[in-house]
């Protein structure tokens, strides 16, 4: 087996940094927000094999001072008849990022639409119209095509902020 080249060794060191603060940031609990019912959020998944990921839902209604519960969009019920609703914890639940159109990057931070949620992870590679996107909460890396990528945002003291390398 080969040895590695500088430009190899480089560009896994770079994705190891950002897998780090991608891994610090899913496991942190949202800003809170007081939200209304009906407000749209998105709720973010503190299950085993679904941290850093993030689902649409409406306010149903605040169940004490600490709860939510919420509809969800895309996630159905047990019996796959109606959408699921649930409890989340007022530092699961933010308001939904607003859009900011631009050309992705290699190594920006992305969210990417799969499996009925928004997912964050790191653009690895472009090759031709698909960007290899590597989730670190899972070790994946896996190809989408441009309309299934957002920028990534934090929810922070109110404002939407975009995290940046370095």
């Amino acid at each position: 087996m080969a040895e590695p080249n500088d430009a190899e060794k480089n560009h896994k060191l770079i994705i190891d940094v950002i897998s780090d603060n991608i891994s610090e940031t899913a496991y942190k609990d949202q800003q809170t927000t007081i939200f209304q019912i009906n407000d749209e959020v998105e709720v973010a998944s503190q299950v085993e094999g679904y941290i850093g990921s993030y689902y649409q839902a409406t306010i149903v209604h605040p169940v004490g001072a600490y709860h939510y519960k919420v509809k969800y969009k895309t996630l159905v019920n047990n019996n796959e008849t109606a959408p699921l609703e649930e409890l989340a914890s007022v530092y699961e639940v933010r308001p939904i990022p607003p859009d900011i159109p631009h050309e992705m990057k290699i190594y920006e931070i992305v969210d990417v639409y799969d499996n009925e949620g928004w997912w964050f992870g790191v653009i690895t590679r472009k090759v031709e119209q698909k960007y290899y996107v590597y989730f670190p909460t899972t070790a994946d890396t896996v190809a989408y095509s441009i309309d299934k990528l957002r920028v990534h945002q934090e929810w922070s003291d109110g404002n939407w902020i975009v995290p940046l390398l370095g």
